[in-house]
């Protein structure tokens, strides 16, 4: 569910219509729904009832600063895998003690700055990482909860680009090399080696996979209890799904979810982190263009927007679908005809969808990418000199920039030219 409908044959974005924020903006721009965000955070956390979790929004999907503190104020952690979004995620509000640390190659300054900030947790990849991280929390004194990330070699059926799970994947620590490690952390100082980590992906549509590498962490959390390494935390990933195609099967619901990990995992009494991204914010964001023109080619035709893939670049990297709207509705029984809808940048893969069915575009025309609100604005670039585009959230009839469109000058205030060229 999300909160962009069409009103009086205008397409909102809760109570505000878009060619008002175009008009005031300029195209292209984000628009974020408030209502659709923490709706969807809400449902995901109220789905595991009793349950001891903490929810830690992936910001890695969607780092802007106001998205992270709308869900910060409903009681979201932050997942983050940078030091920079370590950052925004306290800037945002978000507790230290609710932030988990991911990613795969954090550096030594990136590790102080987690410690000095006394986050939650800090997942660990390799057993060069944990050695660096007792190394360093030893000089500054600290204590940290550590969970080694487990790659359960489980294929998460997913676009290869977004698979983490699998053993050759760059992700995380051999499962059948996990245990010796645990022995090993627990002789180390600076770190407390009580939880278990796991991620296998992104856009799972498929219960299956989590299953299997859910109960392979089961089997590990056993064995280390078994073990006296007294293992209380148990932390997921995300993963999750959404849809973005409506004509391919739906993927699970968190419900659905919920009863999976209730049934695989519920029983061990430990405290369960969840790390949703897509889940919380991908159809809670869309992108409006305007149509530059229309051009006919000798066998295909043209939609050119003023967006590009530098702005979106999901259709480029990962041959995405992306649900293509006009902002002014057309009559049921209007015609549609295939159109290619492309961007100005010089490459070819600058291409949101091929022979995709529209209603007759004219120059000037406003459309909106669907479920952009993930992996969108942050994957974004300059290339071409385009400046990164604004962000907008809405709330109710209320929509406020969230992040402005650069202008040259300020596009170019970090490039000086060398003495020799001054």
């Amino acid at each position: 569910m999300h909160h962009f409908t069409y009103n009086n044959g205008v397409l909102h974005a809760e109570d505000v219509p878009l060619p008002r924020i175009a008009a005031e903006v300029g195209t292209p721009f984000y628009c974020y729904s408030h209502a659709t965000m923490t709706r969807h955070y809400v449902v995901f956390r109220d789905a595991f009832g009793s349950l001891d979790i903490n929810v830690c929004f992936a910001m890695k999907a969607n780092s802007n600063l106001a998205v992270v503190r709308t869900l910060a104020e409903i009681g979201a952690g932050a997942d983050v895998v940078s030091g920079g979004e370590l950052q925004i995620a306290l800037k945002a509000g978000v507790p230290a003690n609710k932030i988990v640390f991911s990613g795969v190659g954090k550096t030594d300054a990136e590790i102080r700055l987690a410690l000095a900030c006394n986050v939650g947790q800090m997942n660990v990849e390799s057993e060069d990482e944990l050695l660096r991280i007792s190394a360093a929390a030893t000089q500054l004194k600290k204590e940290v909860r550590v969970a080694l990330r487990v790659n359960p070699d489980v294929a998460a059926g997913t676009h290869d680009k977004i698979s983490t799970g699998r053993k050759d994947d760059k992700f995380g620590i051999d499962w059948t090399l996990v245990p010796d490690l645990y022995r090993k952390a627990r002789t180390l100082p600076g770190v407390i080696p009580s939880a278990i980590a796991v991620h296998i992906g992104s856009q799972i549509t498929n219960l299956a996979p989590f299953e299997a590498a859910f109960l392979r962490v089961r089997e590990l959390g056993l064995m280390l209890r078994a073990d006296g390494i007294p293992i209380d935390h148990l932390d997921l990933g995300g993963g999750l799904g959404v849809p973005y195609d409506h004509d391919a099967e739906p993927p699970p619901l968190p419900a659905d979810y919920a009863a999976m990990v209730k049934r695989t995992l519920g029983d061990l009494g430990c405290k369960l982190t969840f790390e949703p991204g897509r889940l919380i914010v991908g159809n809670a964001g869309i992108m409006v263009a305007r149509v530059i023109a229309c051009k006919e080619g000798p066998s295909r035709q043209f939609v050119i927007v003023d967006a590009a893939m530098n702005d979106l670049v999901r259709p480029a990297m990962y041959g995405a679908h992306h649900e293509i709207l006009p902002v002014h509705e057309r009559p049921m029984a209007s015609p549609v005809k295939p159109y290619d809808v492309v961007g100005p940048v010089c490459e070819t893969a600058d291409r949101f969808a091929q022979d995709y069915r529209l209603p007759s575009m004219e120059r000037g025309d406003l459309v909106a990418f669907m479920t952009a609100g993930a992996y969108g604005a942050v994957m974004s670039s300059s290339y071409n000199a385009r400046p990164l585009i604004p962000e907008v959230m809405v709330k109710g009839s209320a929509y406020a920039v969230v992040r402005r469109r650069p202008t040259f000058e300020q596009m170019m205030a970090l490039e000086q030219l060398p003495p020799w060229l001054a």
